[in-house]
């Protein structure tokens, strides 16, 4: 009688169970399911962030239905619902009402949660309506993949299973565990509560990296609350932005068109503070607070070491624990450090003024009561009290300012 496991179908079949149609080493099939995952990112990073929540960028219907059709397959993700509850998180940002704010939830809760806070908040009809306008309708988005969302998936691991045998569960494992560790766990999370800051936007978002390379560029998101309808993400020479290289290609084979960039600040000649200069600090003013804090954090290394040349450890110490503070809005400033910015600000005349009159320029767009001409007069003021303070920081500051144009 013979052994059922002799025969050549069984063999086959033994041996597709263990390699799949592709007969790979484990690390080539890592290196692939590495591959396949990126393509989410960027599909996520290039469709539903930056082209379907903020209209970046417009998209031929070739790489649109391409990376809707990838999205059902690797995700099961509605893209009514990711830019619905994307829109949301914008407009109530570090709120009760956020659907995903680590300042309000807890970094844990959004970082081990977070797929199970964007499910609650699909359901949220208040959301879906409010939020979810100008997104796909079509046919195949009503029949195929809003209705059966979880069937894309399930064909995903038929797919991987026949490719790469028993391997194939566990790239479709991680296909699965992508998008909600990297999205909706660390830049939800992480990138609201850890990092560095380019701009002092009105929210706490941080870039986690200056290259946004295994997140599609998603990395740099303190760059992205500052300018959210922008396409591009990187602003700083040192950053790098995949999702944007992505999105150049697809633009150099007529496949994209970009509307908008992160604003730059032109200079021309140094003028006394006009309307347009006032037009151009204000459209560029998170360009100019960040120059503003570099000066700060200048100006403190300077008071530190002067201190430290003079024997008055104590005082450079004091300044040194404030550092890190000394370039934040007042009111984003924790109660617990408030003390030491005092003791610091004391100790420094020089830091003390250049934050007073921080304060007094962020008010130049803040206050709403006064009319452009009111505004400007402020400014002009504001430029002469600068270049008197002897301060030399305040001085260069200011002439930059009075160059800058629209």
């Amino acid at each position: 009688m013979l052994n059922g496991l002799d025969t050549p179908l069984a063999q086959a079949l033994l041996n597709w169970a263990g390699h799949g149609l592709w007969d790979l080493q484990w690390w080539q099939v890592l290196l692939i399911a590495l591959a396949l995952t990126h393509v989410t990112i960027a599909s996520v990073t290039i469709f539903l962030h930056r082209h379907q929540a903020h209209r970046s960028l417009d998209l031929h219907p070739l790489p649109s239905h391409f990376f809707r059709f990838w999205l059902w397959m690797t995700t099961g993700m509605v893209t009514k619902e990711w830019a619905a509850i994307h829109r949301k998180h914008h407009a109530k940002c570090e709120t009760p009402e956020d659907p995903h704010s680590p300042q309000t939830r807890g970094l844990s809760t959004v970082f081990w949660t977070g797929a199970e806070l964007y499910r609650a908040e699909s359901e949220n009809a208040e959301t879906m309506t409010k939020y979810g306008h100008g997104t796909p309708d079509d046919w195949i988005e009503r029949n195929v993949y809003t209705r059966f969302s979880v069937l894309g998936v399930s064909l995903m691991l038929i797919i991987d299973v026949v490719l790469f045998g028993a391997l194939g569960a566990a790239v479709w494992a991680l296909q699965m565990a992508w998008i909600p560790v990297t999205a909706a766990g660390i830049i939800n999370g992480i990138g609201h509560y850890w990092g560095y800051r380019n701009f002092e936007c009105q929210d706490a978002s941080t870039n986690i990296s200056p290259w946004g390379i295994l997140i599609g560029g998603e990395e740099l998101h303190n760059n992205h609350h500052t300018y959210p309808t922008s396409a591009k993400l990187s602003v700083k020479p040192y950053e790098f932005d995949i999702g944007w290289l992505y999105i150049r290609i697809l633009s150099a084979l007529g496949l994209a068109h970009v509307k908008k960039r992160p604003p730059r600040i032109a200079y021309g000649d140094v003028k006394p503070a006009d309307v347009n200069t006032l037009e151009a600090i204000i459209a560029n003013r998170y360009e100019v607070m960040a120059g503003y804090a570099r000066e700060v954090r200048r100006a403190a290394r300077s008071e530190i070491a002067g201190l430290k040349a003079k024997g008055e450890q104590a005082k450079a110490d004091a300044l040194q624990g404030a550092r890190r503070w000394l370039d934040r809005d007042d009111e984003k400033v924790p109660a617990a450090e408030q003390a030491r910015m005092a003791v610091a600000r004391a100790t420094s005349p020089v830091l003390d003024k250049m934050l007073t009159m921080r304060e007094e320029l962020r008010q130049l767009w803040l206050n709403r009561s006064l009319n452009r001409e009111q505004l400007t007069a402020n400014l002009a003021a504001w430029c002469k009290r600068a270049e008197d303070s002897g301060i030399a920081a305040l001085q260069e500051f200011s002439l930059r300012l009075r160059a800058a144009r629209v």
